[in-house]
This record gives C-alpha cells, structure tokens and sequence, in this order.
C-alpha cells in the first residue's frame, strides 16, 4: 500500500508553494503531498484518485477564492468521492464567514486562516489532530485483522460492531460476494457454517468467537489486577468515561467496567458537533477513544467485554459479581450504566434484527448501503447525525417521525443540515408497521396518519426511538424510580416513600443512591439531562463526592 495522500490547492502561486513546504517538512516521512494550482485540476486529480485502489486520500486543503471552481466546490466533490478524507477550506479573514457556511454545506472538517505563520501553532496542531482522527477510521485495502462472514449474519454484524467500538482496524470480506474470502476460509481449515471467522495479524484464525476470547487476543483487559478498588466505575459512556479520568488523576485506584464498548448510546453517533471544544464535530467513537486513551494514560484500568450482574455490600465494601462469577471489591462505585435503545414492535423486526434492521450502528453499517435505499427512525439527534452518515452512502434515507416536524426533539443546526441535504426525506406521521423479507431486510412497511400501509424497497431500517435505563441488576439494592432510573440525594429524603431507606445521619451527596458510597450519573439516573455534556459533568462531580465519602 502507498503512503495516504495530502491534496492541496491553490491558484496562488507563492501561498501554493509556501503550504506545500510546510506540509512536506512535517508530514512527508507518513504521507505524499500532492499540489495542484487550479479547481479543475484539483477535480480532475480527484477522479484520477479514485480510479485507484491503492492511493488513499487523506485530507484536502483547498483555497477558497479561485477562479472557475471555488475552494468549497472542491471539498464538496472530496466528500463526494472520498467520504472519509478530511477536509479543511484556507481562507482570508474576510471570508470567514463562508468557511462557517462551509461547515454545513460541504460537511468541511476545518478552516484555516491565511497566514499560518508560525506553522508550528497554527497549522500543524490541527493537521495532526485531523490526520489522526482519519487514520482512526481508516481502513487499509489489505493490513492487520480480518473477519468474514455473511452480510446479513447477526453474529457478523455483532463483531463488526464490536470491533469498530475498539477502533481495531479490520478488513470484512463478504463470502457471498469476496472471492479472497473463500480462498481464506479454506486455507485455514474451515467451511461456510463456521463463520464468522476472525482472522488476527498474527494469523490465528477462529470461527465464531466468543467477544471475551477475541477481547483477549486483541489484548484488552478482562481480568482485574487488583484485589481491592477505591472505586469502580460501571459503565463506559461519556459519564463513565469522565468519571475514570478524574478518579485516576487524582490518585484513586480505579477500574472502569464495560459490557459492550467504550462510548454507550454517545459512541454509536456519527457525528456530535454541540460538544465543548469540537467547533466542527467529532463522532461519537473518536470523542470515546480519547476519553479511554485519556484515562488509561492517567493509571485507570479499563476492563472490556465484561458485565457485572449483581452487587451486594460486605462490611462497607461494595462486592461486584461478573458474568463468570469472578468479584471485585471496591470502596466505591460510580454507576454510569446509561440507557439503550428501546426496541419496536412490529411484525419482522425481531427476526430481521441484525440483518437489515439495527439499533444504532449507522457508522458500522452504513458502507454496506451504497446507492440503495434506507429508513431512519427517530427524531432525536442521534436519528439526525445517523441520517446526515448515511445520506453519503445510501442514494435516499427517510427519517420516520411519529410528530409532524423534527423541531420538538432535535438541534437546530441538524435540522439545518438536513434540510440542506438533497437526498434526506422526512417523513411525518408516519410509523412503520412491518419489516420484509426472508433472510434480509428487502422492504418495509410504512404508514402515514389518514393513509393505507405503502411497502417499499429498504435496504436497511436503523431505530433510535426512546430510552431504557440498564439498572434491572441493580434495582433490587437501589431505589429506582417507576421507570427504572436511579434515585440519587434530595430525590430520596424528599419523598415519604424513599426516606426510610437513607440510613444515615448525613443527607446523602448530590449523587449518591440510597447505599452510602454507591453513586449514579449520566442517563440512568432519575432526573439526568440527555446530554453528553451533562453527563461528563456529572461523572466527574461523582469522583468528588467519592472523595468525600471515602474521608468519612
């Protein structure tokens, strides 16, 4: 494979030259920089790129003012052939506010004011960062992990899914449609009723593997290395994450505990752009990475697949129970246990569940609907950022919305972008009442208020409608409200019915559960605002009221 290429331009001369040798004496040792002097030859030089397989494109950088095509014009066709290259628009100051524009319109990653002098500040830092980010998403034509199996195999779509929540690059190879695939599978002793079968870099090969088996060979944590805790974390969302950062950095031994992958309901979203700090947005798996970076970095123990299915208190210490029955002892837990998709009733969902209909996992699923049809439903803003991914693959995605507007439950600047996007429908009042076909989704069933049931073709249905807490293993030793969301501080002494349980003379803390030095935060707790955010917030206010209750 060659190096990924840096695409720029400019019309200018002199500022043509200058960003090309700044870009070399930084990034040529990882990549090929590529300069051209005109929007045609930029387009023309996109095509070319295309027409190769073995030449990624990385980023673009292309200067706003430039005569016959300008600079957005040319990030917007880089989009459009080259959907995850990074893209950044060089502009003067007094353009700024087209470049702002840009960020809608051309789904443009970055802007970079003229001059950049010293590049060291004002270029490079950000450069790095974008690069970086692509190389997270990336996928090379041939390097490291392999998995194949069916397309409309459950289990396949599982690891997929689980893989990508790691951000393990791997190559899937379709066995209906991949003749490498079968030439694999062969080679390695197995049949097409062993698949799924992973195919690891140092060339072990599994067939259908266990998630904690794969986990291990991929060298994420499974076991504990400690036999007692200042706190455990439940939970690996934005809270849970926010929560380990602060109690590793300030000197507690801490373990965080994931089921699934890092990042919960957040890190399934394809793009969060209303997060502190990320002017053009980041996606929900980056934004989970970092924070799992972030916190392993500061001594934290990040333990993954692994579920605790019970708890109970043995002398003043939190005793946590496993799926395989193994224990971890903690002076304190944050639980930060999120919530989950809620699941539609209707015929053929359930049977079509991984093959066609999925809850979430647009990013992992989208590349699979190129040029094909696609439903949304949801009109929240994990519906909307999984709508806005897929319209870069899919040729139609419709948004199914039970309300008659998007206004109620959605941001702004979503429903800005949606609209702006050519090949986004919505669809309001209106429910979809069947799923279709018999190994994959192939239609669905929809029906608009005041109309009879339509069927049309899908080549995929992805639901993000309402909110479960993931607190039943808990509830029997924490007080839930009638929904299943944690009581915490003033919810429990206020209420008659709760305050027989609050056994000590304190008041409980902002965020503690009824079990003194139990606490909750983020999405599963009664009264929490479904936020990424606010969840961050409250994970690393959880650590300060640990440090308060570990005092005592």
């Amino acid at each position: 494979m060659k190096k990924p290429i840096i695409l720029t331009v400019d019309d200018d001369a002199q500022v043509l030259a200058a960003i090309t040798r700044d870009l070399r004496q930084e990034f040529r040792k990882d990549y090929r920089i590529l300069s051209v002097n005109s929007g045609p030859e930029a387009l023309a030089t996109l095509t070319e790129l295309r027409a190769r397989a073995d030449e990624p494109l990385a980023l673009v950088l292309a200067d706003q003012r430039m005569p016959e095509v300008e600079g957005v014009e040319v990030l917007t066709r880089a989009r459009e052939l080259f959907p995850e290259a990074k893209r950044v628009l060089l502009t003067a100051y007094a353009d700024t506010t087209a470049a702002i524009k840009a960020i809608n319109s051309a789904q443009l990653d970055y802007y970079l004011l003229k001059p950049w002098d010293p590049p060291e500040q004002l270029l490079y830092p950000t450069l790095h960062d974008l690069l970086n980010s692509w190389q997270a998403s990336y996928r090379p034509a041939f390097a490291g992990l392999r998995l194949i199996g069916f397309q409309w195999s459950p289990l396949s779509h599982e690891l997929k899914d689980f893989l990508s929540g790691y951000m393990v690059g791997y190559q899937w190879l379709d066995y209906e449609k991949d003749a490498e695939a079968k030439v694999l599978l062969e080679a390695n002793g197995f049949k097409a009723d062993d698949l799924p079968v992973v195919i690891c870099p140092d060339s072990k090969a599994v067939a259908r593997p266990d998630k904690l088996d794969l986990a291990r060979h991929l060298g994420l944590l499974v076991d504990a290395q400690q036999e007692l805790y200042d706190v455990v974390v439940v939970g690996a969302g934005p809270a849970g994450l926010a929560a380990a950062v602060y109690g590793a950095s300030e000197g507690l031994k801490t373990l965080i505990i994931e089921r699934q992958t890092p990042g919960g309901q957040a890190g399934s979203s394809s793009r969060i752009e209303n997060y502190l700090g990320f002017p053009t947005g980041l996606s929900g798996a980056e934004l989970a990475h970092r924070a799992w970076t972030q916190a392993t970095r500061l001594g934290a123990e990040f333990m993954a697949p692994q579920e605790v299915v019970s708890m109970c208190i043995q002398d003043g210490y939190k005793v946590l129970t496993l799926t395989d029955n193994k224990e971890i002892k903690a002076r304190a837990v944050v639980l930060t246990t999120g919530v989950s998709y809620r699941t539609l009733n209707a015929p053929g969902l359930d049977r079509l569940s991984g093959a066609g209909v999925y809850y979430g996992a647009a990013r992992t699923e989208a590349r699979s609907c190129s040029q094909q049809p696609v439903y949304v439903i949801g009109g929240g803003n994990s519906a909307g950022q999984a709508a806005m991914y897929l319209s870069t693959y899919a040729s139609q995605v419709f948004i199914v919305i039970r309300g008659d507007s998007l206004t109620a439950s959605m941001s702004a600047y979503l429903i800005e972008q949606i609209a702006q996007t050519p090949n986004i429908t919505i669809l309001p009042r209106t429910q979809v009442r069947e799923a279709c076909g018999q190994y994959a989704l192939e239609a669905v069933v929809i029906q608009q208020e005041g109309h009879e049931p339509e069927k049309h073709p899908a080549r995929a249905l992805f639901i993000f409608i309402g909110a479960k807490p993931s607190t039943e293993w808990v509830c029997d030793l924490a007080i839930c409200d009638p929904k299943g969301y944690l009581l915490t501080g003033r919810d429990l002494v206020a209420d008659p019915r709760y305050k027989q349980a609050w056994k000590k003379d304190r008041e409980p803390y902002l965020l503690e559960t009824c079990v003194p030095g139990m606490f909750a935060a983020g999405d599963g707790r009664a009264g929490a605002m479904a936020r990424v955010a606010s969840a961050v917030g409250e994970g690393s206010m959880a650590i300060k009221f640990v440090h308060q209750y570990l005092d005592e």
